[in-house]
């Protein structure tokens, strides 16, 4: 396999095709644990209910990773998928919003398992600080962010706070020098745009399977 192509900053690369890349990634992740050592494109398409010219498609445009005759190595490139992702090295996440949802995430093992460490968690109610998560993730105040930011190398913020003080605290967040934010709150944040903001909004899941339960036959995902 040729080495990935190098693209900065994601130039050209729609969120799109980074999501299908996770989807691949987890496929062959699967795929190494059964003790597959190589697979196809129509095989993972099929194997996972998939588009086998949409895989090739979104491997091409970052290298040549297939073998004629052979299909991709497994582990070879799942090793490429996780280097193109910005997965190969350890990422600390800090948790703003140390409520039901902001410990529930602290403590889902799901993250440490795919490279993010969750390194803190902070509030602003007393009663909190200086506490711990069930798994042990420390409890700082949020106006301690900036120096925890820098000492403990954190890298993006989860907003698990209430919408009210959604754009507060992605302000402090900001200052602090967090270029990554994952937010769990309902409405739209003002970032620079040197800021990438992901928005994970339950209520409208909920109201697209909704839509989809009333009118099944009419509802489609997007491509």
């Amino acid at each position: 396999m040729r080495a990935p192509k190098s693209r900065q900053h994601g130039e050209n690369v729609s969120e799109l095709t980074t999501n299908r890349l996770s989807v691949y990634l987890r496929c062959l992740t699967e795929l190494e644990a059964q003790g597959a050592r190589t697979v196809s494109s129509q095989s993972l398409a099929e194997q996972f209910h998939l588009n086998a010219a949409q895989i090739r498609k979104d491997l091409a445009y970052f290298g040549e990773f297939g073998v004629r005759g052979v299909g991709y190595y497994v582990r070879d490139l799942k090793r490429h998928l996780r280097q193109i992702l910005g997965l190969d090295r350890s990422l600390r996440v800090g948790i703003i919003g140390a409520g039901n949802l902001g410990q529930a995430l602290a403590d889902y093992p799901g993250f440490r398992q795919e490279g993010f460490e969750i390194a803190a968690l902070f509030d602003n109610q007393v009663g909190k600080v200086g506490q711990q998560s069930r798994s042990g993730v420390p409890i700082y105040e949020v106006n301690d962010l900036r120096k925890h930011v820098k000492r403990d190398q954190i890298s993006i913020a989860v907003l698990a706070v209430p919408a009210s003080a959604a754009q507060r605290v992605a302000d402090v967040v900001v200052a602090a020098g967090i270029k990554a934010i994952l937010n769990f709150t309902p409405g739209t944040l003002q970032v620079p745009e040197d800021v990438k903001v992901k928005g994970v909004d339950l209520t409208v899941s909920l109201e697209s399977l909704s839509f989809f339960l009333a009118h099944g036959e009419f509802a489609e995902d997007d491509e």
